[in-house]
């Protein structure tokens, strides 16, 4: 992929979806021929501004999307605290509405059980998927694991993404975002990544744990489920199965999530 092209950039877009007004970043730059749509699904309580790093590296070589789902960021926000099936659902009927038949989707810590979700419920809409630092860990549904390994990860949250958290927590408010985790930890992801046909790439991160994340055996046992075991020891980039890697930086994409139609 060639960085060094000028992209424009990205831009607000605001979409009525199912009477909800839905806001994402949109990178419309230069594409190679084949490459697919990709769409940035963020996690827990933030936003589609916390995928902004990823958004302009793949910008170069796709038409990247970054929405806010409901009730976050810009979004507007539902009557009631939409759980991963309803989450999944607002951002298939974003999809039909924005015009995007089927997109690569690429998923951030709660992302990854959104993306996990409609690949196995609508794989029409789902040509490959990155799960980066998926969640939950099976073996960690519970809120005390949980905050200790928040608190063990947060001094390695990359400095220039720490307004934009604080500004996306203020924005959903601590309703939504303690009701959000309460569905987040109720959700098997584990009982969907077999049902899931996408060519797809597993992430985690260099530390030894991240917040509710899954650790070596996760990512493993994860990559294993999402292809039924058939996985694949070619580069990254190509998508042919499912692999686990590691990247050290939250605010850089590892090398394969660069390529995402295996350009």
């Amino acid at each position: 992929m060639n960085r060094d092209r000028r992209i424009p950039k990205p831009e607000s877009r605001w979409t009525l979806v199912d009477g909800l007004r839905m806001h994402a970043r949109v990178s419309e730059g230069p594409t190679t021929e084949g490459s697919p749509t990709v769409v940035l699904v963020h996690g827990l309580v933030v936003s589609g501004r916390y995928m902004l790093p990823t958004l302009e590296l793949l910008a170069p070589a796709f038409r990247v999307y970054s929405p806010d789902l409901p009730g976050f960021g810009k979004s507007e926000k539902p009557p009631r605290v939409l759980d991963v099936a309803g989450l999944s659902d607002a951002l298939a009927a974003w999809m039909g509405t924005v015009g995007l038949g089927s997109a690569a989707l690429v998923g951030n810590s709660l992302g990854c059980q959104i993306v996990a979700d409609l690949a196995a419920r609508r794989p029409d809409l789902v040509e490959q998927a990155v799960l980066q630092g998926p969640t939950m860990d099976p073996r960690a549904r519970f809120l005390p694991r949980l905050a200790a390994r928040f608190l063990l990860d947060a001094p390695r949250e990359p400095l220039p993404l720490l307004p934009i958290e604080l500004r996306d927590y203020w924005a959903a408010g601590t309703r939504r975002g303690w009701r959000t985790l309460r569905h987040a930890l109720k959700d098997r992801i584990e009982e969907k990544l077999p049902c899931v046909r996408a060519p797809a790439l597993v992430v985690r991160f260099a530390g030894p744990h991240l917040p509710a994340g899954l650790g070596r055996g996760g990512v493993r046992t994860t990559a294993a489920r999402a292809t039924r075991g058939r996985t694949r020891r070619g580069p990254h980039a190509q998508l042919r199965g499912a692999r686990g890697v590691r990247r050290p930086d939250p605010g850089v994409p590892p090398r394969g999530a660069g390529g995402v139609s295996g350009a």
